[in-house]
């Protein structure tokens, strides 16, 4: 009885959602070669034309090969309310790529996946007035089955979506994605993406070649 009385409580008034990302929070600045040189904080690295700061983007596939997108929330800075990959962030001041990614897709999603890296690129890419991301961007993929739970606070929606449904909502409209993830996507399932199997998303080891997106430009790097 306890605990169907708990449970009605907690649907009546829910816990609200936990607050993970500040303005405040110090990022990583780092120059061409992805080397180190300082931190500043969220909102100083996207004002005006922004500065080259490191940053990472996720790709979750369920098992059946279809991909988990994430419809931003409308509180964002930069591009509120748009479609983009699974994950996006930043690792912060003294955290290691692999804390973060793991750190993030768990406080966006509620999710764990075992992720791949694939590659990384930069790109530059201004959203009017508001400020512009101008990231060192790694790219990682794995799966998951994993119920998602998303943070209102940095989730608005979210989806599973076949690949050549994806393909054909970019050519078609392109203008409701984010510009990192139309850099990205092209990459990930030309040269990374293949079949599903029982041990997992397998990749290849080759370096990307330099695509570019509308609003945005980017370089591939090793």
């Amino acid at each position: 009885m306890g605990n169907v009385t708990l449970r009605a409580r907690l649907q009546a008034n829910p816990v609200p959602d936990e607050v993970v990302s500040s303005e405040a929070e110090l990022l990583i600045l780092v120059d061409d070669e992805d080397r180190e040189l300082g931190y500043r904080s969220k909102a100083g690295c996207h004002d005006g034309a922004g500065l080259l700061h490191r940053a990472f983007s996720l790709f979750v596939f369920n098992s059946s090969g279809d991909v988990l997108l994430q419809r931003r929330a409308p509180e964002k800075r930069l591009w509120p309310l748009y479609w983009s990959n699974s994950c996006c962030s930043h690792p912060r001041q003294g955290e290691d790529m692999s804390d973060a990614t793991q750190r993030r897709l768990f406080q966006e999603l509620r999710i764990r996946s075992e992720l791949n890296f694939l590659y990384k690129f930069q790109y530059s890419a201004p959203f009017g007035v508001a400020g512009t991301e101008r990231e060192l961007c790694w790219v990682y993929a794995g799966i998951s089955d994993d119920r998602v739970r998303a943070n209102r606070t940095e989730v608005s929606d979210w989806r599973f979506v076949h690949p050549e449904q994806l393909d054909h909502e970019l050519n078609s409209t392109p203008e409701r994605f984010t510009p990192w993830f139309q850099l990205e996507w092209p990459e990930v399932r030309a040269r990374f993406f293949a079949p599903l199997t029982r041990d997992g998303l397998r990749v290849a080891s080759m370096a990307p070649q330099p695509t570019s997106g509308a609003g945005a430009t980017g370089t591939g790097g090793p």
